[in-house]
């Protein structure tokens, strides 16, 4: 038995959930698997899972195991680092996580541009808008939007975003500018969802909430955008989402002096021992190139 692919094997099981998410994640059939962790049992001479027809458990000899196989599978891909020169040099895979729509609109670019400069990295760019679990998921960079909850994890700050109300010029010229959050309750809405909705406003030190009426209700910020452009009701999204629509004038931003306080986005990474030099390097070059992308969101 290969006591390390079985280790890899049975953290693949634990952080997936499951022996079939395991597989799935490991890209290995399910009975290569499912075997792989009855040998190490066997050889062990203990149960480390409790299966169940959902999920599995941990037992007490089991979690006592995973985090020494952490432990061990982390001392031996440093140790690999070190051998292939990544402290030496930037090389190697690099795996970023980020939010779906931002990532997408605004980090894949810099990324692209990053391995263009740096040709002996290779990226894995998850998008996702789960959190990551990024030691255990084997995540070397994410980009976080909002503010961080407390964790062992180190932040480099790289710009913020900001919550803004904007309606195409057609709709502004029809149904005239809202100059105030309380005119919106004479004005029509773009919702996510079919419930109304319940807009908050900083207003002279307190929060406002009003309600627009509500005509077009949507499931995506793509959506929420498209229908705006189109003159279907005033839409409130993150700037980031609209950098398009309001730097070509499709959309304009209106009651600018109700943003409310500018949320941080930030490059997290765990810091382990040395930090190899492709994270510090994509750290280094993405941080100021990403702040100016957010510079860019700013309104009048």
């Amino acid at each position: 038995m290969d006591r390390l692919d079985a280790m890899r094997v049975i953290l693949a099981v634990v952080d997936a959930g499951s022996l079939s998410a395991g597989s799935r994640k490991l890209g290995a059939p399910l009975p290569s698997v499912s075997r792989k962790v009855a040998d190490l049992e066997r050889h062990l001479g203990t149960n480390l899972l409790v299966r169940t027809s959902r999920n599995i458990q941990l037992t007490d000899a089991g979690r006592d195991y995973v985090e020494a196989a952490r432990r061990i599978i982390a001392d031996l891909d440093e140790a690999e680092r070190r051998a292939s020169g990544e402290y030496q040099t930037p090389r190697g895979e690099l795996a970023i996580t980020m939010p779906v729509e931002f990532g997408a609109r605004h980090v894949v670019p810099l990324a692209m541009a990053f391995i263009e400069e740096y040709p002996e990295v290779t990226l894995n760019l998850v998008t996702t808008d789960r959190k990551v679990q990024m030691v255990e998921e084997h995540v070397d960079v994410a980009i976080r939007l909002g503010h961080l909850a407390d964790s062992a994890l180190f932040a480099v700050k790289a710009g913020a975003f900001r919550l803004i109300t904007c309606a195409s010029p057609a709709y502004l010229e029809r149904r005239g500018t809202p100059q105030h959050p309380g005119d919106l309750a004479e004005h029509d809405g773009i919702s996510f969802g079919p419930k109304p909705m319940f807009w908050t406003f900083p207003v002279d030190g307190e929060d406002r909430v009003v309600t627009p009426r509500t005509r077009v209700a949507v499931n995506t910020a793509a959506s929420n955008a498209a229908a705006a452009v189109a003159g279907g009701g005033i839409a409130r999204l993150f700037d980031y989402q609209l950098s398009d629509e309001i730097r070509s004038g499709a959309l304009v931003p209106i009651l600018t002096d109700y943003c409310g306080d500018p949320r941080p986005i930030h490059i997290v990474y765990p810091r382990q021992g040395l930090l190899p030099l492709k994270v510090r390097s994509f750290i280094d070059w993405t941080a100021p190139r990403l702040r100016a992308v957010c510079d860019g969101f700013a309104i009048d």
